[in-house]
């Protein structure tokens, strides 16, 4: 089993995570957010890695710190469950569709962080969360997850629809990137013979 867990305290929050690769898309999130919730649920649903993430954090100030925490934490035990990454596919790419919306994610599991975020929203808030911080979400995971990983929304009016294709397509892209290809099982998915150099954790947002 490729299992990760990772605890991490700061004097903003409090998060215990942990995944298991190669799950059945089990999940137990607490972040004490219900729409942030909601879509690490279908993060764990269509990946079909298990996911528990219990998290306690300053929500009376703003879901910042909680939502950027979040993604650091589950990025960091999606990247020591992949280990040396041996035998995986490394990338992974998939279009979403969900009602008038339409999103598209392609990422490399290189061990090489940078974020590329196409995606801009009408509203300034989905309930009580604000939109800007789904970029922070995908930037924290990315970055400590070790993805290059861009991230496009090519149309939608309806805010929910454009995150939740967002998740959803991460999920199914991810599901691709780390599964074990029998052909190669043995052997680390690169020329140089190791996945890594990080390019500076870099993230590019649309103009």
């Amino acid at each position: 089993m490729r299992t990760g867990k990772i605890e991490r305290r700061t004097k903003e929050t409090e998060i215990a995570v942990e995944v298991n690769l190669d799950g059945q898309g089990r999940s137990d999130i607490s972040t004490g957010i219900g729409f942030l919730d909601h879509m690490l649920d279908q993060l764990a649903r269509h990946s079909l890695m298990d996911i528990t993430v219990k998290a306690k954090g300053d929500l009376h100030i703003d879901f910042h710190h909680t939502t950027e925490d979040t993604g650091i934490a589950l990025g960091e035990a999606v990247s020591q469950a992949l280990g040396e990454r041996v035998g995986i596919n490394r990338y992974g790419e998939a279009t979403i569709p969900m009602d008038e919306t339409l999103t598209r994610v392609a990422l490399d599991a290189s061990n090489r962080a940078y974020l590329i975020w196409k995606v801009s929203f009408s509203r300034d808030k989905l309930g009580e969360m604000d939109t800007e911080l789904f970029k922070e979400w995908f930037q924290a995971f990315a970055q400590n997850a070790g993805l290059t990983l861009h991230v496009e929304n090519l149309y939608g009016e309806n805010n929910h629809h454009i995150v939740e294709s967002c998740f959803k397509a991460l999920a199914r892209a991810l599901r691709h990137a780390i599964e074990i290809d029998p052909r190669k099982s043995d052997a680390v998915p690169s020329t140089k013979g190791t996945l890594g150099g990080s390019l500076g954790g870099k993230s590019l947002a649309k103009p």
